[in-house]
C-alpha cells in the first residue's frame, strides 16, 4: 500500500470504467488525482466515490481548451504532477466503407489528438521523473472486424510513446502503453451489447481469450498503479497488454 503517497495524478476518461478503477487504485496507494470527464453528473458521482483526494474537471478531450484549463486548475490545487493517464477514448464498430468522415475524425480527435495535446499541454506541470501511461489497445496489433479507424488511431498511440519515451528521457519522464483486452466495463453497452445478450457475449469472448475470460477493471488498474509507481521504474516505451492472451490468437 502507499506506493504513490504524496504523488499528484490526471486521469482523463476517469469517471468510468477502467479509468475510474485506475483513480482510484491511485487514491488507495496514497495519491491525490484529478479527473476529467464529459459529463457534469458522471463526474461528480465518480469524485464522490473517490473521496476527498479526488476533483474533477469537465470538458471535451477533443478540445484542446479543456486541456488548458485542466492543467490550470491541477496547477492551482496540486502545483505539479507524477502521473499522467491518457485513458478517454471511443470506438465505432463499422465496417471501413461505412465510416463518415464525421466518426473518422471523431475517433481520432478523442483517441490520437486529445492524447497528444493532453501530454503536451500538460508537461510543464510533470515533475521530473513523472509517468505517462497511454491506454491504447490490442486492435492495434490483432486484426478485428470493424475496427480499422479505432485501430489505426490507437497505433498512434503506441507511436507517441514511442517517440515520447526517447523525447522526454533527459527529464527522466517514463511513457508507457496500458492495452487492454476485452474487459467487463460500461463501453459494452455503449458498443450495443444489451444486457439479455451479454451471457452471450461474454461466453463468444471467452472461448477467444486464452485465459478463458473478459478482464476486471481492478486488473487493469492494478497494471496501471505498477505502470505509475517505482515498481516500473526501468520500463519505459514498453506496450502492457493486459488482454488474456487475445493478442496471440
Amino acid at each position: 500500500m502507499n506506493k504513490l503517497s504524496g504523488k499528484t495524478a490526471i486521469v482523463t476518461g476517469g469517471n468510468s470504467g477502467i479509468g475510474f478503477a485506475a483513480a482510484r487504485a491511485f487514491v488507495a496507494e496514497g495519491a491525490r488525482v484529478a479527473i476529467l470527464g464529459r459529463r457534469r453528473e458522471a463526474v461528480d458521482a465518480a469524485v464522490a466515490g473517490l473521496g476527498a483526494s479526488a476533483f474533477g474537471v469537465v470538458g471535451d478531450v477533443a478540445d484542446l481548451s479543456t486541456h488548458e484549463r485542466l492543467a490550470a486548475e491541477v496547477s492551482e490545487r496540486f502545483g505539479a504532477i507524477d502521473i499522467y493517464m491518457a485513458n478517454a477514448g471511443m470506438n465505432n464498430i463499422e465496417p471501413s466503407q461505412a465510416v463518415s468522415a464525421e466518426s473518422y475524425d471523431a475517433q481520432f480527435g478523442t483517441n490520437a489528438r486529445a492524447v497528444f495535446f493532453g501530454v503536451t499541454k500538460t508537461l510543464p506541470l510533470m515533475r521530473d521523473g513523472a509517468s505517462i501511461i497511454l491506454t491504447g489497445s490490442i486492435a492495434s496489433a490483432k486484426v478485428l472486424p470493424g475496427h480499422a479507424v479505432y485501430a489505426a488511431s490507437k497505433a498512434a498511440v503506441g507511436a507517441f510513446a514511442r517517440a515520447w519515451a526517447l523525447e522526454f528521457k533527459a527529464r527522466k519522464i517514463r511513457v508507457n502503453v496500458l492495452s487492454p483486452g476485452p474487459t467487463d466495463t460500461p463501453i459494452l453497452e455503449k458498443l450495443g451489447v444489451a444486457e439479455s445478450d451479454r451471457p452471450a457475449f461474454e461466453q463468444g469472448m471467452a472461448s477467444a481469450i486464452p485465459l478463458g475470460r473478459l478482464a476486471h477493471a481492478g486488473e487493469l488498474a492494478r497494471a496501471a498503479v505498477f505502470l505509475a509507481s517505482d515498481d516500473s521504474s526501468f520500463i519505459t516505451g514498453v506496450d502492457l497488454r493486459v488482454d488474456g492472451g487475445i493478442a496471440l490468437t
